[in-house]
């Protein structure tokens, strides 16, 4: 006999108290998965608010250029450039952008707010039904708080010009809650041409209910301008013709926006709960680059500019609903995404930001709709599987300004899912967990057929979809007392790395790979105001094809880790001091160029008063590391060198030690 019963409790273990914190109500599918909270968000002390997200285990967030464009993120063996293969959502909107002017999967977060930050979900490889495209190395879901526990007005000032203001605050509006925040920043760096960000952030949100039975309508607005020192090549700074902090470009640079409308449903009955939400974002980036100098034209420098203009909107809809079958509880689930993007997309040579030619413009309609479903059964107490499947519609036109290059592509992909967790003995549990995935590929590269660049040189197409295949096991444990532990082994393979390169407009063929590894992760609550937490990942990422060039992946990270020590109460005292280790990737297949490694700290102390005030010091960089944030390995040209010029390092250093103080109040 089938019969509904109510939403299964987590058993006494591991995953107690956190049924309702999961995607959609779910318990925890597998060891990677977790789920930080808005104040640990918070917490961190961090130069950007892209490195914020290192709360995510194995995470590392950086950045080569000025403080406007979208970082770039490593996570299991990835260099995951601006984005591609992490998915980033905050309050349910996709952050990541397809056919994107500067890179495939671009995802720039510098729009968030942290202190609206409520949690941020976590889940790592292909396994989960309801995550497609660029999910599959992992993803991270941001929720916005409704409202606020007190209003918020805070004021910052410190080093290398730096100025930031926030002010946000909640209050009753009728039946619901309305909630305000806005954000503006001002900042330099250490460079030798200042960085001149110029921010402002933006947002306005009503709700009422709860998340499982209310609704929430959310307006969104951002805008920056800045100027970028790139990556210079290192023989530039041992020739003493720039300092560390110099640049061979000073016109380099960008502005960017981002203003969206968003509405998330939810309502719970008899029949389970249902969710809907919506979105329609209008977004404008325009990027200032000189990586090679003189290289190509040794006249006017090789300045390039891209430009991606689009809106996208999507809706997406779930209905989960829990039945009791011959004893057997079970929870099924079953979905809708649906995206779609209009993207004005161009390549131009510039010379001082000054347009000489246009390499390629093209108007792009793209699209996708995936239909998932998975069902989680409790087959005893101490077993629980789930076994899922996706499929995937992506097309798309493209209308380019070199007729050869326009034209139709479309895609279909399947993908099955399946985990298994047993447990909880001990307080610990065991998972199992293994999917395809997909990562689809900019649709320009699956019409082209010349170079843009000179119209003539026939250029191969790419597929528009990629199979990703990975399978992960691990075990989370609770079995000493105020000590959370997980470690997670996981293998995870690409049939393909293809990516369209922006920077060239062109495609650019890879090879296939495969990425093994190990992650572990533990926080300690030493006592209700102390904490310790350390993750440490390891990974071996290799092309998994002969090719005599070697089988290294470029920018590929074998080890990351971080650490830290936070402390404080609701009053009085708190700081934290934290770590993070980036290990050396090699820079070419050989391996035989390798980058540095880095070891940063990050340092904060403060105190809250009775009253709300809060002081707060800042220590970026504590001890002053002279290390990269990030090095690259290709040929440029200075003046003065042969025409082909040189391969050679490039390297953004990290910036120097600097202090801010944070005063802020809340009433």
């Amino acid at each position: 006999m089938v019969q509904p019963v109510q939403p299964v409790a987590a058993a006494t273990g591991v995953t107690s108290g956190s049924a309702v914190s999961g995607p959609q109500g779910l318990q925890p599918a597998s060891a990677s998965e977790t789920t930080i909270s808005g104040e640990e968000f918070n917490a961190r002390p961090a130069s950007r608010v892209g490195e914020l997200l290192e709360a995510v285990p194995g995470l590392m967030v950086t950045q080569h250029s000025g403080e406007g464009k979208a970082n770039q993120y490593f996570l299991r063996g990835f260099n995951l450039d601006r984005g591609t293969d992490l998915a980033i959502t905050v309050d349910g909107m996709p952050v990541n952008m397809p056919t994107h002017g500067h890179g495939q999967g671009y995802a720039d977060i510098n729009f968030l707010i942290p202190e609206l930050v409520g949690a941020v979900n976590v889940r790592k490889g292909p396994y989960f039904a309801d995550k497609g495209d660029f999910a599959s190395a992992g993803s991270v879901d941001i929720d916005y708080l409704t409202r606020l526990p007190k209003n918020l007005a805070e004021i910052s000032f410190g080093s290398f010009g730096y100025l930031r203001g926030v002010a946000a605050g909640s209050t009753a509006v009728g039946a619901g809650t309305l909630l305000a925040a806005v954000e503006g920043t001002k900042y330099n760096g250490p460079w030798d041409v200042p960085d001149d960000v110029r921010k402002l952030n933006g947002v306005l949100r009503y709700s009422q209910g709860t998340a499982t039975d209310g609704f929430t309508l959310s307006a969104m607005a951002y805008s920056n301008g800045w100027n970028s020192t790139d990556q210079v090549a290192q023989r530039a700074i041992d020739q003493n013709l720039i300092g560390r902090f110099g640049t061979l470009d000073a016109t380099d640079g960008g502005t960017s926006s981002r203003f969206s409308f968003s509405s998330n449903w939810a309502h719970s009955s008899a029949y389970g709960q249902s969710k809907a939400s919506a979105y329609v974002v209008r977004s404008s980036m325009q990027l200032f680059n000189n990586f090679t100098y003189l290289l190509d034209d040794p006249v006017n420098g090789d300045q390039f500019s891209q430009l991606d203009r689009r809106t996208l909107y999507g809706f997406n809809a779930s209905h989960s609903f829990d039945v009791r079958f011959a004893g057997i509880e079970t929870q099924t689930r079953v979905g809708l995404n649906t995206r779609g993007d209009d993207i004005r997309v161009g390549l131009l040579r510039t010379m001082q930001r000054a347009t000489l030619s246009t390499v390629r413009e093209d108007q792009v309609r793209e699209g996708n709709i995936g239909l998932w479903a998975d069902t989680t059964a409790r087959w005893t107490d101490w077993l629980r599987t789930t076994v899922g499947l996706r499929q995937d519609y992506f097309a798309g036109r493209v209308s380019s300004d070199t007729p050869e290059n326009s034209g139709n592509a479309s895609a279909t992909m399947t993908s099955p899912k399946a985990g298994i967790v047993l447990g909880p003995w001990y307080r610990t549990e065991f998972y199992g967990n293994a999917g395809y995935g997909l990562h689809s590929n900019d649709i320009r590269g699956a019409t082209i057929t010349v170079d843009p660049n000179d119209k003539v040189t026939p250029q191969d197409r790419v597929p528009l979809l990629v199979r990703s295949k990975g399978a992960e096991i691990g075990i989370r444990t609770k079995a000493i007392p105020d000590l959370t532990s997980s470690v997670a082994l996981f293998v995870l393979d690409f049939d393909s790395e293809l990516l369209f390169v922006g920077d060239a407009g062109t495609t650019e063929a890879s090879r296939p790979s495969r990425r093994v590894g190990i992650e572990w992760t533990s926080t300690y609550k030493v006592r209700p105001w102390l904490s310790l937490d350390l993750d440490v990942a390891y990974t071996r990422a290799r092309f998994t094809d002969f090719d005599p060039a070697g089988d290294r992946i470029p920018g590929a990270p074998a080890w990351i880790a971080s650490g830290g020590v936070t402390f404080g109460a609701d009053t009085g005292w708190f700081g934290a001091l934290r770590g993070r280790y980036f290990g050396p990737r090699p820079l070419i297949e050989d391996d035989s160029v390798r980058s540095q490694d880095s070891l940063i700290f990050n340092a904060r102390a403060g105190y809250r008063f009775d009253n709300g005030i809060r002081l707060q010091l800042d220590a970026l960089n504590l001890f002053n590391a002279k290390t990269s944030q990030i090095e690259y390995y290709y040929a440029s040209r200075l003046p003065g060198e042969l025409a082909d010029g040189l391969a050679d390092r490039h390297v953004h250093p990290a910036e120097p030690l600097a202090v801010r103080l944070t005063l802020a109040g809340r009433f």
